[in-house]
């Protein structure tokens, strides 16, 4: 089983599960887009065990490229964790302050986002795909958590995994346009006269609206890894059954 662990500390552990061929599926963390739920729910278990964890442990959510977040708690240990039908329905983020409850996001290009503060126990994870990146979802999650719940921006630290490059994210003139609206991503996008496309960077863009929230970018990470291009990436761009990484991060108990 093929993971990259981006965090591990005597409080804090998080990463991301990549395409392995040796795995079941290939590592395939996502029951929403499998051939053998077994065979994902089997993958799921042995990262819990790696992790320290139980299956019952993680918190997982129906994804749908919407600005939608959740507070996760105590009460919601165990949703997604072996069938969609129980999973968070509608959402994109989630955070908690709650110790040993492992957050999870599926991504195949798009950018996950995972974080935590150093001054607080909180943690969370975010799935921005371009549609969730032109709604700001970053964002909106991080002005929610500074505004509702006094969290100061300058104490959370940012982890953005391996998502699609700028040179394999082409897109025409409507996308393009939603990202020039945003008023900010104009260094993150150009476009390519022999094929009439427009290519954005989606992890810089993500990073900015993180900036934008109040947090320093000295504490924003980026993993440049490419999931088009690189072996060990899912990506739905380059094929439709592609199979899901799980971003996650786990807060432990102490």
């Amino acid at each position: 089983m093929k993971t990259i662990l981006y965090l591990n500390t005597e409080n804090l552990i998080a990463g991301m599960t990549m395409k392995d061929e040796a795995a079941p599926e290939a590592n395939n963390m996502a029951l929403h887009a499998c051939t053998a739920p077994e065979r994902v729910t089997e993958n799921r278990r042995k990262l819990a065990t790696s992790l320290g964890s139980e299956l019952n442990d993680f918190v997982l959510a129906n994804q749908t490229h919407s600005a939608n977040f959740h507070r996760v708690t105590s009460q919601d240990k165990g949703k997604g964790a072996i069938d969609t039908e129980q999973a968070l329905a509608d959402t994109d983020a989630l955070y908690t302050y709650e110790p040993d409850l492992l957050l999870g996001s599926f991504t195949a290009d798009c950018v996950p986002v995972m974080f935590y503060s150093k001054t607080s126990s909180l943690t969370g994870v975010i799935h921005s795909g371009w549609q969730g990146t032109v709604k700001e979802i970053t964002l909106k999650l991080f002005d929610h958590l500074r505004i509702n719940e006094q969290i100061d921006p300058a104490d959370i630290h940012i982890q953005i995994g391996a998502a699609l490059s700028q040179e394999k994210f082409e897109v025409d003139e409507d996308v393009y346009v939603k990202y020039k609206n945003l008023g900010y991503a104009d260094d993150f996008m150009y476009y390519n006269d022999q094929t009439g496309k427009y290519h954005i960077d989606n992890q810089l863009t993500v990073k900015k609206q993180c900036e934008l929230a109040g947090i320093p970018a000295g504490q924003i990470a980026v993993d440049r890894t490419c999931t088009f291009t690189d072996p060990s990436g899912f990506s739905y761009r380059q094929d439709k059954q592609s199979g899901r990484h799980l971003c996650f991060i786990k807060r432990k108990s102490t």
